[in-house]
């Protein structure tokens, strides 16, 4: 396959550096001084037409008298001049710049325009930038300093992406402090081509990259980057500081779940799902990359706590409690073995107090204790320097006993010069050391944060009882008569309507326009019943004491009718009073639930769950999640929540029954997946009634969408459009679908089926064993970058996996890998050949122009099948042949 375009940025072998200067401290000649002052050992092209020589190099006066191939071009000239700059670098074939000047976007109407002359240059000749407005590019690796920095980075296995150029000064000053390395350092600038996603990808793919930290302060190409970010925080974790948490508080919202569900809440929400770590400052992001880098990530959030001062184990406790944790739970063998020896007066508990006269020899008595312990999954050291503390003969005790653990371990050793040596012992050990216990404390929990978040992306979810059944047609056809009206703001009856065709369970609710029709409609359906206000400008009926409930006479419906349309009409003079509903009185809940979607601009459609009521926004007591969910999803989202131990049962409150409410949940994802057009939808309060959720009360904002489903959604949701029936040639019917995560059991038993030779000819290795985490690998697919298509048996069949063919897309689509696999028992029977039909098909609707494959010599099947479709096939490594098919986009 041909090189990335990344490899242009970060292994370039000639630069051409457009702007370059002789005047001391400009930027032109900053970038032609540390391209030589970190060795670059590729040609340099300094690019002025008013010299003759810079820093000994010979100029030259633009990019095309340069004699020779440039692979790329940092521009730093007035950024006016940067597109004429683009066009001649396209004229002279280079196929990368980094932009370095500024007054694009950031300056307003006119710099928008400047960026888009910019990019249409770009464009027209295929030229991939960074920038404008960037600091620039270091890769000590390839000796490579394309930035004006004022610091070179040492080499490391870390990469870090700034949007800020301020910002990567600090870092750089930071790191040159403590002599932490880089593998990559990029200023990523305004972002106006190369973004988060594409260099998320490349680094992921980069083995010499252990962990990536973003400074972020916006997102250009949301879905672009979720799918980046979730398919790399597997293999390696993505460490954020994300700045602008106040603006969500700076916009009014009109609905409970507008006010909730903010940008800050939408930005949290899309780290969890990507498995991405959020941290607050830049010191935390070096602390977490540094213990990342340095030690095993803890498997729980039990912590151990050892110190000989009283004081700093309290400080430690209290950032536990930030996290809602506890210090791990030492058990009575742990405590036994610990008194075996520490002295008498331990504390006997966590956090592990040995006092203040505490050797070397206690302090490791106490490290060897709970790192055997099985409660613990990490250790935090603390010292103070008292009079009877060495905290270098600790340090020197602690450092061969913490090589030989597993478990993560952390030192805060508290002080000033009595102190310093035994950190720096610390630090040369690659031991994490921290300033302070709220640092340490705080890193491990981010780090378990980590792998809870991998736990999550991994886990399998439980399957529906039965295929989730929803009524679209119905629910378009309310939509588009809303639209006709222009009525945006939906009527309770309206949004129930539409709730109703999804599966949401509403109570009986019928609309009346006159005392009488109030008291027939309220016999009708049984008393007591509720009466509320019926007015499209009413939508929250508390705020003009427009609800009445526990009615239980034809006679209290009557005057409830007359109080509440009076009332209404006083309170808001102009609104159109339709009359009242009527619904039935679901019994009174001792909880009030909020469900709701609000489509943020950027993020799509939020989806929330939390208490309800009218206090909704004051309690502020709810969790923000993405659609689409599933009900493992639904479920975390719940648990997110302190409201969830109660829908669990507390004390006299019966339990709800969470199965239930799981669905209603993925019910309503689905209905914001499918209808882009949702705005807003408060279902508020949603009652649990005789331990069943019912919607009492819902609201519905429309707005026009100039994007049609799924594209609003940043995850891609299943895409139900590949579904197909179809026969096997012996009559064998079958459903053709994409793979989902609840298909785990189902590719296990497939996988039984097949035969040593079908395994290796498909995966070139026999496979003796597949584990928990080598399924999901092929179940838990991002259906932006990878779709496996299953063969399912159907009625009267049982259901089970026949085969299966996978699509795995480059970043951009431009090119696929596709491979094919069906069963033995269901061999022979035209599977394979509908299979790979079916791939192309879909590569082609996915603009993908290249489909390729690696397929065993032995394969004779296999080679036969591909050369009938029309690939084409050559000679590779020995035994292996290479496949591929050029293909049109439709």
């Amino acid at each position: 396959m041909p090189n990335h375009i990344l490899d242009t940025f970060f292994k370039p072998q000639s630069i051409a550096v457009v702007g370059a200067s002789p005047k001391e401290n400009s930027i032109g000649r900053t970038l032609v001084e540390n391209l030589q002052k970190d060795g670059f050992p590729g040609n340099i092209y300094p690019i002025n037409p008013k010299h003759k020589e810079i820093l000994g190099i010979p100029v030259f006066p633009s990019i095309a008298a340069v004699p020779a191939d440039i692979d790329l071009a940092i521009v730093a000239v007035p950024i006016k001049g940067v597109a004429d700059v683009m066009r001649e670098c396209g004229q002279a074939k280079v196929s990368g710049a980094i932009i370095i000047s500024a007054g694009g976007k950031e300056v307003g109407e006119e710099g928008e325009k400047i960026e888009a002359d910019i990019h249409a240059a770009a464009q027209a000749y295929g030229i991939r930038y960074l920038g404008p407005n960037c600091m620039g590019i270091l890769c000590p690796r390839s000796r490579l300093n394309a930035s004006f920095a004022a610091h070179s980075v040492r080499p490391g296995s870390v990469a870090l992406l700034s949007q800020s150029g301020a910002i990567c000064s600090v870092i750089l000053d930071l790191a040159e402090s403590q002599n932490i390395g880089f593998s990559h350092f990029v200023s990523i600038g305004s972002m106006a081509d190369l973004d988060f996603a594409e260099m998320i990808d490349y680094l992921g793919n980069d083995d010499q990259v252990r962990s990536i930290l973003i400074y972020m302060e916006n997102l250009v190409h949301h879905r672009k980057f979720m799918s980046a970010a979730r398919s790399v925080s597997r293999v390696k974790p993505i460490i954020v500081v994300k700045s602008g948490r106040s603006e969500a508080a700076a916009r009014a919202a009109t609905s409970h779940t507008g006010a909730l569900a903010g940008n800050d809440a939408a930005y949290n929400a899309a780290f969890q799902r990507a498995g991405i770590i959020r941290v607050d400052t830049i010191a935390q992001l070096f602390d977490c990359a540094e213990a990342m880098a340095r030690t095993n990530r803890p498997l729980g959030g039990n912590l151990a706590i050892i110190t000989n001062a009283g004081g700093l184990g309290v400080m430690a406790v209290d950032a536990c409690s930030k996290w809602k944790r506890e210090p791990a739970v030492l058990s009575p063998e742990t405590v036994a073995l610990l008194d075996k020896g520490l002295p008498p007066y331990w504390s006997r508990s966590n956090p592990i107090d040995i006092l203040g006269d505490a050797p070397p020899e206690r302090y490791l008595t106490a490290v060897r204790g709970v790192m055997a312990a099985p409660e613990v999954s990490g250790v935090l050291a603390l010292l103070s320097p008292q009079a009877m503390t060495d905290p270098t003969a600790v340090a020197q005790t602690l450092i061969p006993e913490i090589k030989k653990q597993a478990k993560p371990f952390f030192a805060v050793w508290m002080g000033g010069q009595d102190v310093t040596a035994g950190i720096k012992l610390l630090n040369e050990a690659e031991v994490p050391t921290f300033g302070t216990p709220e640092e340490a404390v705080d890193t491990f929990m981010q780090m378990y944060s980590y792998t809870r978040n991998l736990e999550l992306l991994q886990e399998t979810p439980p399957r529906l009882s039965a295929d989730l059944k929803v009524n679209t047609k119905p629910a378009r056809t309310f939509i588009d008569e809303c639209f006709k009206r222009q009525t945006l703001l939906l009527t309770e009856v309206e949004a129930k309507a539409i709730l109703s065709t999804y599966g949401l369970p509403v109570n009986p609710t019928v609309t009346v326009s006159s005392a009488a029709a109030a008291a027939a409609a309220a016999k009708k359906l049984g008393f007591p019943v509720v009466v509320k206000i019926h007015s499209p400008e009413i939508s929250h009926k508390s705020d003009v004491d427009g609800v009445r409930t526990f009615l239980k006479t034809e006679e209290e419906v009557a005057a409830a009718f007359e109080e509440i349309v009076n009332r209404s009409r006083a309170a808001k003079p102009g609104a159109r009073i339709f009359g009242v509903t009527v619904q039935t009185q679901v019994e009174k809940s001792t909880l009030e639930l909020i469900l709701g979607a609000k489509k943020d601009p950027q993020f799509g459609p939020l989806l929330l769950f939390g208490l309800g009521g009218i206090h909704t926004e004051v309690l502020q007591e709810a969790a923000v999640d993405l659609p689409p969910l599933n009900l493992l999803l639904a479920r975390r989202l719940m648990e997110r929540t302190r409201i969830y131990k109660i829908l669990k049962g507390y004390r006299n409150i019966p339990s709800a029954n969470l199965e239930l409410l799981e669905e209603v949940l993925v019910r309503l994802s689905q209905l914001v997946t499918d209808f882009p057009e949702i705005a807003e939808l408060d279902i508020n309060p949603l009652l649990i009634s005789n331990g069943r959720p019912v919607c009492v009360d819902a609201r519905i904002l429309l707005e026009p969408s100039p994007v049609r489903a799924p594209r609003h959604l940043i995850i891609a949701p299943y895409p139900n459009q590949y579904e197909s029936d179809w026969l096997l040639e012996d009559g064998t019917p079958v459903l053709l679908r994409p793979m989902k995560p609840e298909d785990e059991s189902l590719v296990s038993e497939f996988l039984s089926n097949c035969s040593e030779d079908s395994i290796y000819f498909r995966y070139f290795q026999h496979i003796k064993k597949w584990t928990h985490e080598m399924l999901i690998r092929f179940t838990q697919n991002d259906y932006d970058r990878e779709l496996g298509l299953m063969a399912v048996g159907q009625p009267p069949g049982p259901e089970v996996m026949l085969g299966v063919s996978r699509l795995v897309m480059a970043s951009d689509r431009s090119t696929a890998e596709f491979a094919v696999i069906v069963a033995d028992p269901w061999q022979g029977k035209g599977l394979g050949e509908k299979l790979l039909e079916r791939i192309i098909e879909i590569a082609r609707d996915n603009e993908v122009t290249k489909l390729y494959s690696e397929v065993l010599a032995a394969n004779l099947p296999m080679l036969g099948l591909v050369e009938k479709l029309g690939f084409t096939i050559k000679a590779a490594d020995q035994g292996v042949r290479e496949v591929e098919m050029p293909l049109a986009v439709k």
